[in-house]
């Protein structure tokens, strides 16, 4: 049996339709509000809504909103827009990675998780087993004391490093995901450390193709691709049209290159928009549907080119993988 979570109630795999694996619609980062970061800031719900609406006018169905706790979550703002939209979306439990753990706690959470002032002097201070049982009701019960219940976990790690206290997450999490059998996502800085961390979740017991890794379009390394892709994790290119990290050629030759050394079954894509400008309703940017309406038509070109089936794999990559990634198997 298996089924995947929603903002609102469990579904069939089958029902998700066409995925983005990872975006952020609502969030307004403790961390980048206290450093006056206003491009970080995604805090005007009715222009979320209508970037929603054109990924959903485009043929989209189904968005993970990858935002954990650390990163300024809007559950009932983004609840909204999911019915409004009529997109579903998958909410996250979790965390993300140590630097944003200086900013305060929200107040919502201190009474959930007691008067800690920040993130980092909860996650310091509280066992790991408490920080697992906070996940797991966050799955179980809801997000941030509402009654929307979380879709995936979420744990994460800095660039060309791992603190003891996101390796502590790390551990809480793969508690979490025993006790919940949600998937989880990891988020890697810069697309650096996957490897550590999946060594550490191994020492924990855990089935990496029940695991996805964040970023991997920041570190297009051929031979690390590779090897994160033979323990059967999924790997997320979600970078696409940020062109400030490199053309876009060098995403799809990486993504053909994983494909034809047979890896076609756990690549992802997205393109985690987490800033104002790159939303269309913020300021002019490339939008949600740009993937849908520029992306895909050039990516199935080149596929073509390459000897394979665009159409195919582009089906792989937003229907039929997100489908197997974002399922609890009970």
């Amino acid at each position: 049996m298996s089924f995947v979570r929603t903002f609102n109630g469990d579904i069939n795999p089958d029902e998700l339709g066409f995925t983005y694996s990872h975006e952020h619609i609502v969030c307004i980062p403790p961390y980048w509000k206290e450093k006056n970061e206003e491009d970080l800031l995604l805090d005007d719900e009715n222009k979320s809504l209508q970037d929603v609406l054109d990924f959903k006018k485009a043929g989209g169905e189904t968005i993970v909103d990858a935002t954990a706790v650390d990163y300024g979550r809007e559950v009932e703002a983004v609840k909204r827009i999911s019915e409004k939209s009529q997109v579903k979306i998958i909410g996250t439990a979790g965390f993300n990675k140590g630097f944003l753990w200086n900013a305060k706690l929200k107040d919502n959470i201190k009474q959930i998780v007691g008067n800690y002032e920040t993130y980092g002097e909860w996650i310091e201070k509280a066992p790991i087993k408490k920080l697992a049982e906070y996940v797991i009701s966050e799955v179980e019960e809801g997000l941030e004391g509402t009654k929307v219940r979380a879709g995936q976990l979420k744990c994460g790690t800095g660039y060309n490093s791992i603190s003891p206290l996101e390796e502590k997450v790390i551990k809480a999490i793969a508690i979490a995901h025993k006790e919940t059998k949600a998937p989880i996502h990891c988020h890697t800085e810069a697309g650096t450390m996957a490897l550590e961390q999946i060594e550490l979740l191994r020492k924990e017991g855990i089935n990496l193709e029940y695991v996805s890794f964040g970023h991997m379009d920041r570190n297009l390394d051929p031979y690390y691709h590779v090897q994160i892709a033979k323990t059967g994790a999924f790997l997320c290119f979600d970078g696409i049209g940020k062109i400030k990290y490199g053309p876009e050629s060098n995403r799809i030759n990486e993504i053909i290159f994983l494909v034809k050394q047979g890896f076609k079954d756990q690549i992802l894509i997205s393109g985690d928009m987490a800033r104002k400008s790159y939303y269309k309703h913020y300021k002019h940017g490339l939008g949600l549907d740009f993937i849908i309406k520029k992306w895909i038509p050039r990516f199935i070109e080149e596929a073509d080119q390459a000897g394979l089936d665009g159409e195919s794999l582009i089906k792989d990559f937003f229907i039929n993988n997100p489908r197997r990634c974002f399922a609890f198997k009970i």
